[in-house]
């Protein structure tokens, strides 16, 4: 009997040894066990899913990956999870859980140990080097020199450790903020922060209490130097901007409330009118609330001094809060707060003990007179 060619394949197939046609089934499972995930793969993880559904999947593609892993990051352009290994077999794993795989020459703890290795050596380190990193996408460990200088880049290679010198134009510097109501130190005395604005060269000013710019020259805050005054206006007004000339100074629409929660972020200048509830921050009394008594009063300070078009409120401070935020009550509840700017503290009577009267300075005259846009959230 002649068979044809494919019966004479199925004979030659079913006459294979048991083994082989054993391991021919076990492949077939294999597939077929191998096809089921796939065809079930998780959804692409994007920067989309947020930074908790993200975290779990970098820890749980990490400690699956083991020795292989090669750190993981978001694409910048995508917004998609991507994940290193130095293992390409190890790449259907990676799409299987959402995540588009990379193969990369070191591993994490590759990566890891030439940055100890630097941190070791850190003792004898040049002003020049600004820092040392990992870079992820680009698989490497990276160390910063300023302007490229040579002994910076002998120190980064003199380890012997796989680096990456990066040339950068300036040293790092410690940046802290100027928030309202915390502390403003002149020459002769302290206020409290106001407010920040900025004019249209896109210069920045803290605003205060113009009795306290009348003290002149440098000013300092809570993290250091700021600048210098710029203007003044006291009596009649009271209101000042300080200039920040000092590069380590941010200045963010917040105001400190001490005790009383997390920072307020400013969003606007919308007039609380009389009976609404306001709260100041300053550096004797911290946060304190009350409610506005009167709009648009003249106040005898003594001496000559007169002020016109403050704001009375029964809202309580002390000596040191002058110059200090006085902003529109927060809502109640969680997440951010948003506040409405009202002005910065002139004077007053009484104290935080027995109670009494403040008055503050509108801050929209002094933004109009000198020009400035207030920094809102």
């Amino acid at each position: 009997m002649r068979l044809s060619h494919q019966e004479l394949r199925e004979v030659l197939v079913f006459c294979r040894p048991l083994r082989t046609v054993a391991a021919i089934v076990g492949a077939a499972a294999a597939a077929t066990t191998f096809a089921t995930p796939a065809s079930a793969a998780a959804a692409p993880l994007t920067e989309a899913a947020g930074p908790a559904a993200l975290a779990a999947a970098q820890h749980t593609l990490g400690s699956a990956l083991g020795s292989t892993f090669g750190l993981s990051w978001l694409d910048t352009t995508t917004g998609g999870l991507v994940v290193g290994t130095t293992d390409a077999a190890r790449s259907a794993q990676i799409r299987a859980a959402g995540a588009t795989p990379k193969v990369v020459r070191h591993s994490a703890s590759e990566l890891k140990n030439v940055q100890s290795t630097l941190d070791r050596r850190a003792a004898g380190v040049p002003a020049s080097v600004a820092g040392w990193y990992v870079d992820a996408p680009a698989n490497e460990v990276v160390v910063s020199v300023v302007g490229g200088d040579p002994a910076g880049v002998a120190w980064a290679t003199a380890g012997g450790a796989p680096v990456r010198v990066e040339r950068v134009a300036h040293a790092p510097r410690p940046l802290w903020d100027a928030v309202g109501g915390q502390g403003l130190y002149f020459s002769g005395g302290a206020c409290s922060v106001g407010f920040t604005a900025f004019n249209d060269d896109d210069v920045h000013f803290v605003i205060t209490a113009g009795h306290c710019t009348n003290i002149g020259g440098a000013v300092s805050g809570v993290g250091g130097p700021i600048g210098k005054v710029a203007k003044s206006s006291f009596p009649d007004n009271d209101y000042g901007t300080v200039k920040v000339t000092s590069d380590a100074v941010s200045t963010p629409p917040r105001v400190d409330r001490y005790e009383a929660g997390t920072d307020v972020r400013i969003d606007g200048t919308d007039v609380v009118p009389v009976g609404g509830r306001i709260c100041r921050s300053g550096i004797t009394t911290h946060w304190q609330c009350g409610r506005v008594i009167a709009l648009d009063q003249a106040v005898n300070y003594g001496n000559g001094n007169l002020v016109y078009g403050l704001t009375q409120t029964d809202a309580c401070a002390e000596p040191g809060d002058s110059g200090g935020s006085f902003v529109s009550r927060p809502t109640a509840g969680s997440g951010t707060k948003l506040v409405q700017a009202q002005g910065m503290t002139s004077g007053g009577s009484g104290d935080c003990e027995d109670g009494g009267d403040t008055f503050f300075q509108p801050v929209q005259e002094v933004l109009d007179r000198y020009g400035l846009t207030l920094e809102t959230n």
